[in-house]
């Protein structure tokens, strides 16, 4: 089972990048990147780049604070069949090399007893992706959620994206792009339900 969305969160927030209780130091990280400017050989105090280090503390810290958000949930009325908010677009940032990655998650669930506001869906995609992450742990912690917060009958979460990493150093492949997916429940032991999940997000 997965964790509630309170510990959860927590976990979430913890990382190199932030101190306790998730709050990031800007004026410590933006001395870190004049140091970072300076070891690279650029001058921070020219012209546009003297305001580069705030900036690029500010930018890290935008995209490494997921708000907090409170799931909205209704009892299920109707049994209810599959479920499917499909493009939900995402962005995070690669946690060996801090590149983003960004394409879109289509995330599917099964109601239990419970059903979930549809934009609570991607505000839980943005809130998943708002740390250094890698793709696959991405689309796990998506439908641990899912999971966790609805206890719905199965869960189905397909993530598809571009990452820096591969596309503007190393390999340099632009246009590549990674597909991972993650199942719960009966989308991950019924291979005729996950089918039905698949063609919806082909």
């Amino acid at each position: 089972m997965a964790e509630p969305v309170s510990s959860l969160g927590t976990r979430l927030r913890r990382g190199p990048l932030g101190a306790a209780g998730g709050r990031v130091d800007l004026a410590r990280a933006e001395r870190a990147v004049g140091e970072l400017l300076s070891a690279l050989g650029v001058d921070g105090g020219r012209g546009a780049l003297a305001g580069t280090p705030a900036r690029v503390a500010r930018m890290y810290a935008e995209l490494l604070a997921p708000g907090p958000f409170t799931p909205t949930t209704f009892p299920n009325e109707g049994e209810g069949d599959l479920v499917v908010v499909r493009d939900i677009a995402f962005a995070s940032l690669c946690e060996h090399h801090l590149l983003p990655f960004s394409g879109i998650a289509h995330v599917g669930y099964l109601p239990g007893e419970r059903i979930v506001g549809l934009s609570k869906i991607a505000r839980a995609v943005e809130w998943c992706s708002r740390r250094l992450q890698v793709q696959e742990r991405l689309t796990a912690e998506i439908a641990d959620w899912m999971e966790g917060t609805l206890a719905p009958r199965g869960v189905g979460v397909v993530l598809r994206a571009t990452h820096l990493c591969m596309t503007v150093r190393g390999v340099r492949q632009p246009g590549a792009t990674t597909t991972t997916t993650a199942f719960r429940g009966a989308l991950a032991g019924n291979v005729e339900r996950r089918g039905e999940f698949l063609a919806e997000v082909a």
